[in-house]
């Protein structure tokens, strides 16, 4: 493994979502007070030139609370600020391209959604994955149905990565999926939706 996941929630980010009175930057601030040690810049519908002065806002943000960067897709932005690692989807250049381009230092992290993708990506130079939706949840509609608790206890427990849960995934249902085998959670709306979203960055660690 390059680079040590020393974190267990990892929460992705959706200026889609932010409730009205907040910002992304607010809100995301807010999260690293909640105690969030990993960010994911993921707006997808943003060109480069878009994404670079959000990804180094956040890159000051977060090494301000000592978390970590990860860049959704965009190895050039996440090199660019010198983001802590990558995150690639389905859609995204090969794992073991990336691993290649970015060298040891920084972390990849893959979306799967099946065992198999889960041993791909470790095969070819992934650090941890995330693997889901287990639960029903609008942004991973067009995934299909949800995979449920006993696809991600069975993914985590052949998995040889560690693995995020992701989908649904609210403070109640996240200790359900750390009992299934869940290294930790991936979480969207139960923190970015949020009017109070430091408060609830804390009710994961409760």
């Amino acid at each position: 493994m390059s680079n040590p996941v020393d974190f267990n929630l990892y929460l992705i980010t959706d200026r889609h979502q932010v409730p009205d009175g907040h910002t992304l930057f607010s809100v995301i601030e807010a999260a690293l007070r909640g105690g969030v040690k990993a960010i994911q810049l993921r707006e997808k519908d943003l060109s480069t030139d878009e994404l670079l002065p959000l990804a180094q806002e956040l890159r000051t943000l977060t090494l301000k609370h000592g978390a970590r960067l990860l860049i959704n897709d965009h190895v050039d932005v996440a090199l660019a600020v010198k983001a802590d690692g990558v995150h690639l989807g389905g859609h995204s250049r090969p794992t073991e391209a990336v691993r290649r381009q970015v060298g040891t230092e920084m972390l990849i992290g893959v979306s799967t959604h099946s065992q198999d993708e889960t041993l791909t990506a470790f095969e070819q130079g992934a650090d941890f994955v995330t693997f889901g939706p287990v639960y029903t949840t609008p942004s991973k509609a067009a995934y299909g149905a949800p995979q449920g608790l006993i696809a991600l206890a069975e993914a985590c427990r052949n998995s040889p990565l560690p693995v995020f849960a992701l989908g649904g995934i609210t403070s109640e249902r996240a200790a359900e999926a750390r009992a299934a085998g869940a290294y930790g959670v991936a979480v969207i709306s139960a923190i970015i939706g949020s009017a109070a979203p430091e408060s609830a960055a804390k009710s994961f660690s409760t």
